[in-house]
Protein backbone atom coordinates (compact mmCIF):
# COMPACT_ATOMS: atom_id res chain seq x y z
CA UNK A 1 0.00 0.00 0.00
CA UNK A 2 1.53 3.56 -1.19
CA UNK A 3 1.42 6.32 0.99
CA UNK A 4 1.18 9.68 0.87
CA UNK A 5 2.54 12.26 3.62
CA UNK A 6 2.25 16.29 3.77
CA UNK A 7 3.88 18.98 5.55
CA UNK A 8 4.94 18.24 9.06
CA UNK A 9 3.53 14.38 8.65
CA UNK A 10 6.16 13.86 5.81
CA UNK A 11 8.83 15.39 8.78
CA UNK A 12 8.02 12.87 11.38
CA UNK A 13 8.28 10.26 9.29
CA UNK A 14 11.59 10.73 7.13
CA UNK A 15 10.22 10.34 3.99
CA UNK A 16 6.82 11.60 1.92
CA UNK A 17 6.17 8.61 0.35
CA UNK A 18 6.36 5.95 3.04
CA UNK A 19 5.29 2.11 1.66
CA UNK A 20 3.77 -0.10 4.30
CA UNK A 21 3.23 -4.16 4.04
CA UNK A 22 -0.25 -4.76 4.60
CA UNK A 23 -3.13 -6.88 3.73
CA UNK A 24 -5.92 -4.90 5.40
CA UNK A 25 -9.25 -4.65 4.49
CA UNK A 26 -10.26 -1.11 5.77
CA UNK A 27 -8.18 2.65 5.47
CA UNK A 28 -8.40 2.05 9.66
CA UNK A 29 -6.41 -1.33 8.84
CA UNK A 30 -3.81 0.06 6.47
CA UNK A 31 -3.21 3.29 8.79
CA UNK A 32 -2.68 1.17 11.47
CA UNK A 33 0.18 -0.49 9.76
CA UNK A 34 1.38 2.72 8.99
CA UNK A 35 1.53 3.90 11.88
CA UNK A 36 3.31 0.81 13.61
CA UNK A 37 5.63 1.28 10.89
CA UNK A 38 6.47 5.38 11.71
CA UNK A 39 5.50 5.16 15.37
CA UNK A 40 6.30 8.94 15.56
CA UNK A 41 3.42 9.62 13.46
CA UNK A 42 1.02 8.56 16.00
CA UNK A 43 0.36 11.62 18.64
CA UNK A 44 0.43 13.42 15.29
CA UNK A 45 -2.49 11.48 13.57
CA UNK A 46 -4.62 10.02 16.22
CA UNK A 47 -5.60 11.08 19.87
CA UNK A 48 -5.50 9.35 23.05
CA UNK A 49 -8.65 6.42 21.70
CA UNK A 50 -7.11 5.82 18.73
CA UNK A 51 -9.57 7.81 16.72
CA UNK A 52 -8.37 10.11 13.79
CA UNK A 53 -7.81 13.67 14.46
CA UNK A 54 -10.14 16.09 13.34
CA UNK A 55 -7.83 18.53 12.03
CA UNK A 56 -6.16 15.71 10.15
CA UNK A 57 -7.34 14.99 6.10
CA UNK A 58 -7.30 11.03 5.42
CA UNK A 59 -8.20 10.31 1.56
CA UNK A 60 -7.76 7.05 -0.54
CA UNK A 61 -7.32 7.43 -4.33
CA UNK A 62 -7.42 11.21 -3.91
CA UNK A 63 -11.20 11.18 -2.11
CA UNK A 64 -12.03 11.49 1.58
CA UNK A 65 -11.85 8.36 3.16
CA UNK A 66 -13.09 7.05 6.75
CA UNK A 67 -11.93 4.76 8.97
CA UNK A 68 -14.20 2.15 7.43
CA UNK A 69 -13.43 2.55 4.04
CA UNK A 70 -12.35 -0.35 1.73
CA UNK A 71 -9.03 -0.54 0.47
CA UNK A 72 -7.12 -2.21 -2.44
CA UNK A 73 -3.52 -3.77 -1.89
CA UNK A 74 -2.65 -1.28 -4.91
CA UNK A 75 -4.65 1.86 -3.89
CA UNK A 76 -3.12 5.01 -2.74
CA UNK A 77 -3.59 6.49 0.48
CA UNK A 78 -3.01 10.24 1.78
CA UNK A 79 -2.75 11.96 5.10
CA UNK A 80 -2.24 16.37 5.53
CA UNK A 81 -2.67 18.68 8.27
CA UNK A 82 -5.08 21.36 7.73
CA UNK A 83 -4.27 23.79 5.16
CA UNK A 84 -4.56 27.46 6.07
CA UNK A 85 -3.57 30.49 4.09
CA UNK A 86 -4.18 34.19 3.81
Amino acid sequence: MQWKLFADLAEVAGTGQPTVETDAATVGGALSALLEAYPALADRVTDDDGELRDHVNLLREGEPATLDTPVDPDDELALFPPVSGG
